[in-house]
C-alpha cells in the first residue's frame, strides 16, 4: 500500500501555472473543502514529513488534506539565497529565478510540487510589510496561500517581535495582511491566538479579516500557553467567533487534537470548516487516516485484543525512510523484509542450528541512563568525517524520530542512545536504529502473545470528559497503548505540573497570587465579622430584655403584650 501510493506520486510531474485568484469561501470550496490540516511547525511540518502524513490518507484522496511549510523568517528569507535554498526547495534550480519562473517539468522538485505536496500553504513570520512582500513573491508560484504567523508564543517571537507578540499592535497586523492581499496572486490567511476574552479575540479577528485575510486559523490558547503552561484549548472561544463572524468566513480550529475520533469532535462543538494538529501528528502522523477495518489482517497496523490499537511504530519508521530515500536522496530505498506477525510461519533453519532459535531482543541498559551521554574518540571521529547536509528533510529526521519512538525509547534505553548518536544525512545510522526497533518490536509481539494481560488496560473509564477533566489522567489511560503503537503525548495540565515541582510561578505571578490570597483572606474576615454580628443580634432578639431573662429564670411566664395597649409616638 505505502509503495503504491509513493510510486504513484511520481508517475507525473505537474508544473506550476498562473491560476485566477479566488478568495474566502470560494478559495476555500474550490480546493474541495478538506477538513484536515497538518498545521505549521518550525522545522517539523518538512516536504517528507508531509508526504508521510498524506501517504496514509485513503488512495487518491490526498487533496482532502491541507498542509502548512515550517514557519519561515520573511527578513532571513529575502536578504539571504542559501537560507532560501535550503528551506524552500520547489525547484532544482533554485528559487533565484522563482519570480520569473517558467514552466519546466524537469525542474520541478519537492515542496510545492502540484502531484504530490498540494494544497499547501507556506506561512511566515514578519514584522515589516515590505520584508513579507519581498519574501512571498518568492514562493507564491508554488503554493496554494501565503500564511503569516500570529500566534508563535516562543521567546525567541518576543525577541523577534513577530508571532503572537503583534497581537496588541493591530494596525501593524492589519498592513502585513493587507499587503500580501492587495499584491499576491493567490490568497492571504493568518494563524492567530485566543485573547484575554471572546469579546477582544472577536474583534482581533475582524481586524485581520478586514485587512484581505481569506482563512483565519485560531488556536485555542493563549500566549502564555506554553510548556508546562500548556493546558486545554478553550474551543468556547472558536464557537464564540463562528456564531459572531459572518457565515462565509472561513475559520480552522487548532488545538486538543490528539487522537483521530478528536477531529469530528472538535468540528462539531466549533463549529470550524477545519481542524489542525500539530503535536498530535508529530507522535502519530497516521492522526488524520480513520483505522482500517479489523478483519483486515496487516503487518502495519496493530490490532489489541480489548478492541484497541494504532499503527506500529516500526511500520511508519520504515516508511519514513523510504520516503527520504526516494525524495530527498532520490534513490532506491534499500531491500527489508516483511514486518513481523505473531502468525508467520518461523523460518527454515540452517543445517547445525537448534531447532527452535531465541528470540531476537535489541541489547538493554543495565545502568540507569545519565542525562549527557559521552560519545566515545571513534564515535566523534566516524561523525566529523560524515559530510554535512542542509537540506531539511535529513535535518528534521533525527527530532522526527525522538517524537515517533517516545513510548518504545522509554523503555529501550539503548535504542535511544542508538537514535541521539545520528547524525543528520547518516542513513546507515538511521538505519541501524530502524533495525533495533524492529527487534524490539517483535520480541514484545511475542511476549503479548504470551501473556496480553500485561499490555491491555481493561478498565472502563465511564463518564469521563478528558477535555474538561482537571486531571490528564483520564486522558492517558484512554490513549494509552502498548509501547509498539503511534500514540499522543498527554502533557500534565498546569495544575499537575505545579504539583509535581516541573512548573515554578515567577516573581509576578507570586506577587499575584499573594494578592489574590490577601483579598480573599480580607473578603473572608469580612464575611465572618458580618455573620458573627448577626448571630449576636438573633441571640439578643431570642434572649428578650434583662426583664424578661429574669422572669424566666424565675419560673414567671412571659406574656406578649396586646397590639391595641401599644403606644408609638
Amino acid at each position: 500500500m505505502a509503495d503504491a501510493a509513493l510510486n504513484g506520486a511520481c508517475e507525473r510531474q505537474l508544473v506550476p501555472s498562473k491560476r485566477p485568484k479566488y478568495a474566502g469561501r470560494a478559495f476555500y470550496e474550490r480546493m474541495g473543502s478538506p477538513k484536515m490540516v497538518l498545521a505549521p511547525m518550525v522545522d517539523q511540518s518538512e516536504f517528507a514529513w508531509r508526504i508521510l502524513t498524506r501517504s496514509y490518507l485513503p488512495a487518491g484522496s490526498s487533496r482532502r488534506l491541507i498542509a502548512y511549510s515550517p514557519m519561515l523568517h520573511a527578513r532571513l528569507f529575502k536578504e539571504r539565497q542559501l537560507f532560501r535554498d535550503h528551506c524552500f526547495q520547489p525547484l532544482r534550480s533554485g528559487l533565484e529565478k522563482a519570480i520569473q519562473y517558467e514552466p519546466n517539468p524537469s525542474d520541478v522538485y519537492l515542496d510545492g510540487n502540484p502531484s504530490i505536496d498540494r494544497p499547501l500553504f507556506v506561512q511566515f513570520c514578519a514584522n515589516s510589510p515590505d520584508d513579507l512582500w519581498e519574501a512571498a513573491k518568492y514562493v507564491a508560484p508554488f503554493c496554494d496561500a501565503i500564511d503569516l504567523n500570529l500566534g508563535c508564543p516562543q521567546g525567541i517571537a518576543r525577541k523577534g517581535f513577530y508571532g503572537a507578540f503583534l497581537q496588541e499592535h493591530w494596525d501593524l497586523v492589519y498592513k502585513l495582511v493587507n499587503v500580501l492581499h492587495n499584491n499576491l496572486d493567490i490568497p492571504v490567511t493568518a494563524k492567530m491566538r485566543i485573547l484575554e476574552t471572546k469579546e477582544k479575540t472577536l474583534e482581533y479577528a475582524k481586524v485581520i479579516l478586514s485587512a484581505g485575510a481569506s482563512i483565519i486559523t485560531v488556536h485555542g490558547r493563549q500566549r502564555d500557553q506554553k510548556g508546562h503552561k500548556t493546558g486545554l484549548a478553550d474551543w468556547s472561544v472558536i464557537r464564540y467567533l463562528r456564531e459572531n463572524l459572518p457565515r462565509d468566513t472561513v475559520i480552522f480550529a487548532n488545538g486538543n487534537i490528539l487522537r483521530h475520533t478528536d477531529i469530528a469532535k472538535c468540528l462539531e462543538e466549533t463549529g470550524a470548516d477545519a481542524v489542525l494538529s500539530a503535536e498530535g501528528n508529530l507522535h502519530d502522523p497516521t492522526i488524520f487516516s480513520p483505522p482500517p477495518d479489523p478483519s483486515e489482517q496487516s503487518r502495519e497496523y496493530w490490532h489489541g485484543r480489548n478492541g484497541k490499537g494504532g499503527y506500529r511504530v516500526d511500520a511508519v519508521f520504515r516508511r519514513y525512510m523510504d520516503i527520504i530515500y526516494r525524495f530527498a536522496l532520490e534513490t532506491d530505498p534499500p531491500h527489508r523484509d516483511p514486518l513481523y506477525l505473531p502468525s508467520d510461519l518461523p523460518a527454515p533453519a540452517e543445517p547445525g542450528t537448534p531447532s527452535v532459535p531465541p528470540s531476537p531482543s535489541p541489547p538493554q541498559d543495565d545502568q540507569p541512563p545519565t542525562k549527557k551521554q559521552k560519545r566515545s574518540k571513534n564515535d566523534a571521529k566516524n561523525n566529523s568525517k560524515a559530510p554535512r547536509t542542509t537540506s531539511p528533510n535529513l535535518l528534521a529526521m533525527q527530532a522526527h524520530l525522538f517524537h515517533l519512538l517516545r513510548s518504545l525509547i522509554s523503555k529501550h534505553t539503548s535504542i535511544r542512545d542508538a537514535l541521539a548518536r545520528c547524525r543528520a544525512g547518516d542513513m546507515p545510522a538511521f538505519e541501524t536504529v530502524l533495525q533495533m526497533t524492529e527487534a524490539a518490536i517483535k520480541q514484545g509481539l511475542q511476549e503479548y502473545e504470551l501473556d496480553p494481560s500485561k499490555y491491555d488496560d481493561n478498565e472502563e473509564l465511564k463518564d469521563v470528559d478528558g477535555s474538561k477533566d482537571e486531571s490528564s489522567v483520564a486522558t492517558v489511560r484512554e490513549c494509552r497503548r502498548p509501547w509498539w503503537v503511534c500514540q499522543p503525548h498527554v502533557r500534565p495540565l498546569p495544575k499537575e505540573a505545579f504539583e509535581k515541582g516541573s512548573l515554578q510561578l515567577s516573581k509576578k505571578e507570586k506577587k499575584r497570587l499573594q494578592a489574590e490570597k490577601e483579598e480573599e483572606e480580607k473578603e473572608r474576615r469580612e464575611r465572618e465579622g458580618q455573620e458573627n454580628l448577626s448571630k449576636a443580634v438573633v441571640e439578643k432578639e431570642e434572649a428578650g430584655t434583662e426583664r424578661e431573662q429574669r422572669d424566666r429564670a424565675d419560673g414567671v411566664p412571659v406574656t406578649e403584650m396586646p397590639k391595641e395597649s401599644m403606644i408609638c409616638g
